[in-house]
């Protein structure tokens, strides 16, 4: 891609030369590691919070960490394939066929490697990707806005009420990680890496397919600004994009009988379908008229926080791609019915959203480096507060 392509995905990039200057590489992955190390300190600091509670309870916090809810299907297609099926009663059967292939194969690839259990194996792929994922929040953050928007992006996604699942036995990690790097290969021009990094990311989630959405749409916009005088990488980045997510799909389809619809009869068996939001807008209508347990009104307010946040991440004319990716993603949460309490664990990966946030804490950190610290501390104390409570106590899956 021509530096003029590149400045037309991403605007702000242009006013980062600092990037191209020689001497600068070795201080960028400096400060690409201290943001990383905060966000990982960040993350050990309320894994003790709820260790302490958990062995306050007599519970052992590594097996909360690594057998919670969907982390047992996870190890248990790591450890045995695909064909485990619970019924539950008419028309609500659980088969772990709803469950992407790319998670549990890195366990089982790590299992038979290593003497790790499968749990074992399970969060240190997931502690792995949380990292990597960081480094990739930093490095879209900084090449949008520099170093400190980037840092303050990485510690604000790792403070997220939910940010516990990035200590746990989940996928948001490895999704993250995946979407970050190719949000980072796009807006560099970097095609090939773009469209196979999103190729993965369809393989880990059923929303991952935000990541081939975005490759999609900023690949069709050069096409049309370039008057399809474009490279080959290009078109092959944009075909590799959507193969894992669609490959998948097709292949559940294909061992249920119903090639296009078998997948997504699989999620209605679990109650989870796309309907446009008329089961949210239900679900949240009776939480508001009768109200509820907390994790409820809770997921509320972080599905609506994050419908702000989207607006204010379009006002600030973010790059196509991030915005691309932010929507489909928010789509796939606010449309689909089932497990309401879940939603914001869906919007784990939608890191961009934060971008307005931590452009106002650097902001605040230079004017008032008082005000940032309150703030930062009491995001933290929320963080892992909350954590605890869903992970100890909370009776609803996350």
């Amino acid at each position: 891609m021509s530096h003029a392509s590149t400045t037309a995905l991403a605007p702000s990039v242009a006013q980062q030369p600092v990037a191209q200057r020689p001497g600068t590489r070795l201080s960028l992955v400096t400060a690409g590691g201290v943001a990383v190390g905060l966000f990982a300190a960040a993350r050990l600091t309320g894994m003790a919070v709820l260790a302490l509670a958990a062995w306050a309870g007599g519970r052992h916090p590594l097996t909360l960490l690594g057998r919670s809810w969907d982390s047992a299907w996870y190890l248990g297609i790591a450890a045995h394939g695909y064909g485990r099926t619970l019924y539950f009663g008419p028309g609500i059967i659980h088969s772990d066929l709803a469950f992407f292939p790319l998670y549990p194969a890195l366990i089982g690839a790590l299992t038979a490697v290593t003497p790790l259990s499968g749990a074992g194996a399970g969060l240190l792929v997931s502690w792995a990707a949380a990292a990597v994922a960081a480094a990739g929040v930093y490095a879209v953050g900084a090449r949008l806005h520099g170093r400190a928007v980037g840092t303050a992006l990485v510690l604000l996604w790792g403070l997220l009420p939910h940010s516990v699942v990035l200590s746990m036995a989940y996928t948001e990690p490895v999704l993250t990680a995946l979407a970050a790097w190719a949000l980072y290969a796009v807006l560099a021009g970097n095609w090939l890496w773009a469209g196979s990094l999103a190729a993965l990311a369809g393989l880990s989630r059923p929303n991952g397919f935000a990541v081939a959405a975005a490759v999609l749409l900023a690949a069709a916009r050069e096409l049309y600004r370039a008057r399809g005088r474009v490279t080959h990488r290009l078109w092959t980045g944009a075909a590799l994009a959507p193969l894992g997510w669609t490959g998948y799909v097709l292949w559940v389809g294909h061992r249920t009988g119903d090639t296009l619809g078998g997948y997504f009869g699989v999620q209605r068996l679990w109650g989870s379908r796309f309907d446009f939001g008329r089961g949210s807008l239900a679900f949240a209508r009776t939480l508001l008229l009768r109200g509820d347990r907390f994790v409820f009104p809770v997921a509320l307010l972080i599905v609506a926080a994050a419908v702000v946040l989207f607006a204010l991440l379009a006002l600030d004319r973010a790059p196509l791609p991030l915005l691309a990716y932010t929507a489909v993603l928010l789509l796939i949460a606010l449309g689909g019915s089932g497990f309401f309490e879940s939603k914001p664990r869906f919007l784990l990966p939608a890191f961009p959203l934060l971008l307005p946030l931590a452009r106002a804490l650097v902001r605040t950190a230079r004017a008032r480096p008082w005000h940032a610290t309150v703030v930062v501390t009491a995001l933290a104390g929320l963080s892992f507060g909350y954590g605890t409570y869903l992970v100890l106590y909370a009776r609803t899956p996350l």
